[in-house]
């Protein structure tokens, strides 16, 4: 597998709308207001994080990841929230995504979050996936953190295989195909 370049990105994006909306560059500032980047870097792409969010409210009951129950979680809307210290909140990626059959794609945190504690965990874009990536976002430090949707959260890296997958995403007709909204677990 090789890493995708700028280039490459920006022609995967051109011929297969790999990534919508697509930002060509580092955005650092609003003006003279810095910002957490997002945009495309020279091997990958900093994903934007949503205005949606929803968060654990019963803590006193499991979460079962086979049998997600919407009600265990209160939706909202903000530009910036606190993310209490060892706490987690879902969140979705501004950009929505159809990655080619052979491509994979990996996220990472943003090191800016990382030195506060806060970790982006999502599983990898696999081929022929499409949607808006569900986001998990844990303050694993002691300290609350301050969260800015609309700036910067995460990277993705874009692999290319050495061949295509007999079956991708799209084939096994997985569940969260096409997400357009935070998605909870599914078994």
């Amino acid at each position: 597998m090789s890493v995708l370049s700028d280039q490459d990105i920006i022609h995967r994006v051109t011929f297969h709308k790999m990534i919508d909306p697509f930002v060509g560059f580092q955005v650092r500032k609003q003006g003279v207001k810095p910002l957490i980047s997002y945009g495309l870097s020279s091997y990958g792409y900093d994903i934007r994080l949503s205005e949606e969010f929803m968060m654990p409210v019963a803590y006193t009951m499991a979460l079962d990841p086979k049998y997600v129950n919407e009600r265990q979680f209160m939706r909202f809307s903000l530009p910036i929230f606190v993310l209490n210290a060892n706490s987690f909140v879902l969140s979705r990626s501004i950009e929505y995504f159809k990655i080619p059959r052979d491509i994979l794609g990996i996220c990472t945190g943003k090191s800016t979050y990382a030195r506060c504690g806060v970790v982006v965990n999502v599983t990898p874009l696999e081929p022929e996936w499409e949607g808006h990536l569900t986001l998990e976002i844990s303050n694993t430090g002691k300290n609350d953190v301050l969260v800015y949707a609309n700036e910067g959260i995460a990277q993705l890296t874009f692999h290319t295989a050495t061949s295509v997958c007999n079956v991708s995403y799209a084939d096994k007709k997985g569940k969260y195909q096409g997400q357009q909204d935070i998605t909870l677990a599914q078994a």
